[in-house]
């Protein structure tokens, strides 16, 4: 997806830190409690010490609903979550992303003309009032709408199962019809692994390749399969391998390994524990001192965890160190324009979902927190 982001006056780009950080708290004073910035936990630390809030994308976005004093809410994320915020949200509440750039390039793997073709092409095969789409929180508004049409859910990666268990009728909740089959969208990983925790063996599952003619997938393929994983994957989380957790624990014996449920499932096979990035963070909080974890996610977040836990070894599975460099647009720059440019009554990046897509998205959601 193509976004333009103006260039930053020289007055920022050419300020020191100080001065940034001078010019942002001065600002956050100024607008006082209209004024909520919410920060992704994969976000920098010169970022995210100015957050009024920490944590997922979407536990961020229902903070952002569940606020009634701000007006306007500077979300310290990637696109898709500020699209989230502003379909939660009153239309009296303003989002704005600090950085238009600052995309996801998964999500960006699955876009709307893809998965209509898709959901076509499925027609020709299939009774695809018995396929349920779901989506990933990790996707536009216009996908998240799109389910929401075709009576799916969006899910997030924490309860990815409880979703998937709705959708083929073996969950506990009974709104909506359930299906026979699942087309799961942009991750495949976390797909793929929720399946297996569900009890789902390979022959169950597909990838479905949009850049083919039928995903790259024999008839028989489409009729057989339970869930059909789209070909989508996060950079971050897809560059953990299994030897990274055999030289872990080869250098620290009787460490604990935690990986995020984006990582492909041969990693999470020799992981001790898998779970979303909230249960990364409630593990290593839980963990007695001296415990000697291997987190397998975003290294940013990593950091942080093992300067707040010092009592801790925390590192990250990754040698390489590669943090998200999309999230890692956003910084002190970005952020005193749009805060400053609030203070002068001017909104810059306000991210807005129109009318018909805010409708059936809110419906994909409503469903998910009607599932779990």
């Amino acid at each position: 997806m193509v976004r333009l982001q103006v260039p930053l006056p020289d007055r920022y780009s050419s300020a020191s830190p100080d001065e940034l950080a001078s010019w942002i708290a001065a600002a956050k004073e100024h607008l006082g409690e209209r004024l909520l910035i919410l920060g992704h936990h994969y976000q920098r630390d010169e970022v995210i010490r100015w957050a009024d809030a920490r944590g997922d994308s979407f536990k961020l976005a229902r903070f952002a609903a569940d606020n009634t004093q701000a007006t306007d809410i500077v979300f310290c994320g990637v696109h898709f979550m500020a699209e989230s915020a502003d379909v939660l949200t009153k239309p009296a509440q303003r989002v704005i992303l600090p950085d238009l750039n600052a995309g996801c390039s998964m999500a960006d793997m699955a876009d709307i003309d893809q998965v209509e073709e898709c959901w076509e092409a499925l027609g020709g095969v299939v009774d695809v009032e018995r396929v349920v789409p779901i989506t990933y929180m990790n996707s536009s508004a216009a996908l998240k709408a799109f389910v929401g049409r075709h009576g799916g859910a969006v899910c997030t990666s924490s309860n990815a199962r409880a979703v998937l268990e709705w959708a083929l009728g073996s969950g506990r909740y009974e709104g909506q019809a359930q299906g026979d089959k699942v087309l799961f969208f942009p991750d495949q990983h976390l797909g793929r692994n929720t399946g297996f925790q569900m009890g789902f063996g390979h022959a169950d599952m597909r990838v479905w390749n949009p850049h083919r003619d039928l995903g790259a997938l024999e008839e028989h393929d489409v009729k057989e399969a339970t869930l059909l994983l789209w070909k989508g994957h996060c950079t971050v989380h897809q560059r953990f391998k299994p030897e990274h957790v055999a030289v872990a624990r080869a250098e620290h014996p009787g460490v604990r390994v935690i990986v995020h449920p984006e990582v492909a499932h041969d990693v999470v096979e020799v992981a001790d524990e898998v779970g979303s990035t909230e249960y990364i963070l409630n593990a290593v909080e839980s963990a007695s001192a001296g415990s000697v974890l291997a987190i397998g996610t975003e290294v940013n977040m990593v950091r942080r965890l093992a300067a707040e836990h010092p009592d801790k070894t925390i590192f990250t599975l990754d040698p390489l160190i590669c943090p998200c460099s999309t999230m890692f647009r956003i910084d002190q720059p970005h952020l005193a324009w749009v805060l400053e440019n609030l203070v002068a009554g001017t909104v810059v990046n306000r991210i807005t979902v129109d009318p018909e897509t805010r409708q059936w998205s809110r419906v994909a959601l409503q469903r998910m927190l009607d599932i779990t």
